[in-house]
C-alpha cells in the first residue's frame, strides 16, 4: 500500500491500534515470566542468613552464593539478548524460562554449597535476559500512547514476587514441610511456576517489528493482521495508518550502537546499569543481612524484610497513573534522588518503626524508578539492535550486582549500615546526573521517531 508520501509500514499499522485482547494477554504472560526473575533475584537475599547458618558459610562463601545467580544472569543477558535480535524475541524468552526451570529444580536437591552455587549460576543464565528481552518485546508490540502503562502493568505483576518471597521464607523456613528444609521448597516453587509460564507463553506471537526488520514481511503481515482483526472485532473500523518511508531490512550489528545518536545512549545506559544496581539490587539482596547486623534475630529479620518488600508491588502500582503523564527521563531522575535520601535514612535508623517506614518508602520509590527505566531502555534504540542494546547494557547491572556482595558485605561488617547506604546514595545521585545529561525524551513518542537518525 503506497501513496505520494511513502509506504504504510508494519510499525505504523501497529502504532495506530487500540489496546486489544492480544496486547493484554501478552502483558500478563510477560508479567508472569518477570515474576520469576524478581523471585530469583530476591531469593538469595531472603535465604542468605538461613543458608549461612545451615551450611556453615563464612563471609566469603556467603558472598559467592549471593553473587552466583547474578553472574549467571550477566552471561544470560548477553547471550539471550543477541538471540532476541537474531532468532526472535519469542524464541529467546522461551529458551530463557526452560533453562531457568531445570536448574532451579536441581538447586532444590543441592547436597552442599558447591552444588547450590553451580545450580544458581546456571539458573541465572536462564533467567538473566528476562527483563530486557521482555522490555524489548512489549516495546515492539504496544502502541506509543499505551506503551508505558502496559509495560508498568507487567512489572507490577512481577513485583508481587518480592513480598511473596519474603513471606514464603518466613513461613517455610521454621515449618520445614514434610521434614524437608524450607529453602528447598522455595526453589521447587520457582521451577514449577516457570513451567506454567512457559506453557502460557507458547501461544504468543513473534514481534512483527522484528520480523519486518529482518525481511520476513509475510510473517509480520500475518501477525499484524491478527491484531487488526482483534481490534476491529472489539472497536469497529480502525483509523488509517500513516504512510511513511519504509524501513529496509536492517543489520543487527553491535557496531550500530557506537555511532550517533546511539553512541551517547549506549554510554548513558552503560553507566546507568553499572550504578543503579547499588540502589536497587543492593538493597533487596542485603536488607535482611543489614537487619541481622542491626541486632535482629533471623526469623524477625525475615518478617521485617517481608513487610518492607510489600513496597515493591505498591510502588509498581503507583507508577501506573504517572508513567504516561510524566516524562520518563524526569521520572527516572527524580526517583533516583529520592531513593538516595530514603536509603540513607534506612541505614541510619535504629528504631523498629523507622526501619519499617524508611524501608517501605525506599522500596516504593525504587519500583517507580524500576518501571520507568525498564520502559525507557527499550525505547531509545532501533528495532534491529533493541534486544542486543537493552540486554547488553542491562547485563552490566547483573555483573555489578554479582560484585556487590564482595564490596558491600565487608563495608557493612567493617563500617556499619550508615556507611554502606552512604555509598548507595552516592551511586544513585550519579545515576540521576548521568540520565539528566545524556538521556533523550521518549514519553508518548513513536519508537521510529525517538530513533530517527
Amino acid at each position: 500500500m503506497t501513496d505520494a508520501v511513502g509506504t504504510v509500514t508494519i510499525a505504523a499499522r501497529m502504532d495506530r491500534l487500540p489496546i486489544t485482547r492480544q496486547h493484554r494477554l501478552a502483558t500478563v504472560a510477560i508479567g508472569l515470566g518477570l515474576f520469576f526473575d524478581m523471585y530469583e533475584i530476591f531469593l538469595a537475599g531472603v535465604l542468605g542468613t538461613v543458608l549461612q547458618k545451615e551450611m556453615q558459610l563464612g563471609k566469603n562463601a556467603l558472598a559467592v552464593l549471593l553473587a552466583s545467580a547474578f553472574l549467571g544472569m550477566f552471561l544470560g543477558a548477553i547471550g539471550m539478548g543477541l538471540l532476541a535480535d537474531r532468532l526472535g524475541r519469542r524464541r529467546a524468552f522461551m529458551l530463557s524460562l526452560g533453562v531457568y526451570s531445570v536448574f532451579s529444580l536441581l538447586g532444590a536437591f543441592s547436597t552442599g554449597p558447591v552444588m547450590l552455587v553451580i545450580t544458581r549460576f546456571l539458573a541465572g543464565i536462564g533467567i538473566g535476559a528476562e527483563p530486557p528481552v521482555s522490555d524489548t518485546y512489549l516495546g515492539d508490540l504496544l502502541p506509543p500512547k499505551h506503551r508505558g502503562r502496559y509495560t508498568a502493568w507487567a512489572y507490577t505483576l512481577s513485583f508481587l514476587a518480592v513480598p511473596l518471597c519474603g513471606f514464603l521464607a518466613r513461613w517455610l523456613v521454621p515449618a520445614a514441610p514434610l521434614g524437608i528444609a524450607g529453602w528447598r521448597w522455595m526453589f521447587v516453587f520457582g521451577a514449577l511456576g516457570a513451567v506454567v509460564v512457559f506453557l502460557l507463553r507458547s501461544g504468543l506471537p513473534e514481534s512483527p517489528r522484528w520480523l519486518e526488520s529482518v525481511g520476513r514481511k509475510e510473517e509480520a503481515e500475518a501477525v499484524v493482521a491478527r491484531f487488526e482483526a482483534d481490534a476491529r472485532a472489539a472497536h469497529g473500523e480502525l483509523p488509517e495508518p500513516a504512510a511513511e518511508t519504509a524501513v529496509p531490512a536492517e543489520s543487527a550489528g553491535v557496531g550500530a550502537l557506537f555511532v550517533p545518536p546511539y553512541r551517547r545512549r549506549t554510554v548513558m545506559m552503560t553507566v546507568f546499569h553499572l550504578l543503579q544496581s547499588f540502589g536497587y539490587y543492593g538493597f533487596g539482596t542485603l536488607a535482611p543481612i543489614v537487619l541481622v547486623a542491626k541486632g535482629f534475630p533471623i526469623v524477625q529479620s525475615l518478617l521485617f524484610s517481608a513487610l518492607t518488600f510489600l513496597g515493591y508491588p505498591v510502588g509498581a502500582a503507583l507508577s501506573l497513573p504517572i508513567v504516561e503523564r510524566v516524562e520518563r527521563k524526569h521520572l527516572v531522575i527524580g526517583t533516583a534522588i529520592a531513593m538516595a535520601a530514603f536509603g540513607l535514612a534506612f541505614g541510619l535508623a535504629t528504631a523498629t518503626w523507622m526501619i519499617l517506614v524508611f524501608g517501605f518508602g525506599y522500596t516504593v520509590l525504587s519500583n517507580v524508578f524500576s518501571n520507568a527505566f525498564h520502559i525507557y531502555q527499550a525505547e531509545i534504540f532501533p528495532t534491529a539492535v533493541r534486544g542486543t542494546a537493552t540486554s547488553g547494557t542491562y547485563s552490566l547491572s547483573r555483573i555489578s550486582s554479582g560484585v556487590l556482595p564482595f564490596v558491600l558485605l565487608p563495608l557493612l561488617h567493617d563500617a556499619g549500615a550508615g556507611t554502606l547506604f552512604t555509598v548507595v546514595a552516592a551511586a544513585m545521585a550519579l545515576v540521576a546526573l548521568n540520565v539528566a545529561l545524556l538521556g533523550p525524551r521518549t514519553t508518548g513518542r513513536r519508537l521510529e521517531t525517538v530513533n530517527a537518525t
